[in-house]
């Protein structure tokens, strides 16, 4: 017997996903209103396989956020690259070929400290990056935000403002421009047709490659935690 979280709303197909709640997983199935109880039960046997394999992943990706800790002298990734946490008499904190800070933090204080360095340089660079390719494709942001999105690279408001995570700053460059461009298109067709997929293949005719890489950034940093 599977157990399960089940919510009924006015959809037309059955969903199921595992989730952890950072303490543990559970399973919730998202159904339309008037599907069968017993057709639900024989969906979710029939994906066992698939749970079993879900949860353990999910449980491996938690215990190694619970070990994930940062110190001085650790490497941590900038564009692609590493770069050591180093310590620095007085109170400033930046970046110059390593995260410098304050002396004596605590492993919390340091990953707090790395964030705000990220958030700080991936502003300037996505900011630049963002404008350099809005001139190759003729449009024009009216704004470009940084955001603390875990599960988005990146968005595009209807408002033609475009936001990022501050997260991808830590993609190569390939992987950065390759996002930066495809929330730029956005400004163009909004939504992920075939035109809106030239576009992004104009600029980038191996976007599909980068997209690869870009999930398996997705992946590295599920387990870390940098919350």
């Amino acid at each position: 017997m599977i157990y399960y979280d089940l919510i009924r709303s006015n959809r037309k197909t059955i969903a199921l996903y595992v989730r952890n709640d950072g303490k543990e997983n559970y399973i919730e199935v998202r159904a339309p209103l008037r599907m069968p109880k017993r057709d639900i039960d024989r969906f979710i046997a029939s994906k066992e396989r698939w749970i079993t394999d879900r949860m353990a992943r999910l449980s491996e990706q938690s215990a190694n956020r619970r070990l994930f800790s940062l110190d001085y002298g650790v490497l941590i990734t900038y564009r692609g690259k590493q770069y050591p946490i180093a310590q620095k008499e007085g109170r400033s904190a930046g970046f110059d070929e390593r995260f410098y800070m304050p002396p004596n933090l605590q492993s919390d204080q340091i990953k707090h400290t790395c964030v705000q360095i990220y958030r700080k340089l991936a502003k300037r660079d996505l900011t630049e990056k963002s404008f350099h390719y809005a001139k190759l494709l003729r449009v024009t942001p009216s704004a470009v935000r940084v955001n603390g999105a875990k599960t988005r690279w990146g968005s595009c408001s209807a408002k033609k403002s475009v936001n990022f995570s501050w997260r991808l700053i830590l993609a190569d460059d390939e992987v950065i421009d390759y996002v930066v461009v495809h929330e730029l298109a956005h400004l163009i067709e909004m939504n992920h047709s075939e035109r809106f997929w030239a576009i992004v293949r104009g600029v980038f005719p191996d976007y599909r490659e980068r997209r690869k890489r870009l999930r398996e950034l997705y992946k590295r940093l599920a387990d870390e935690d940098w919350d």
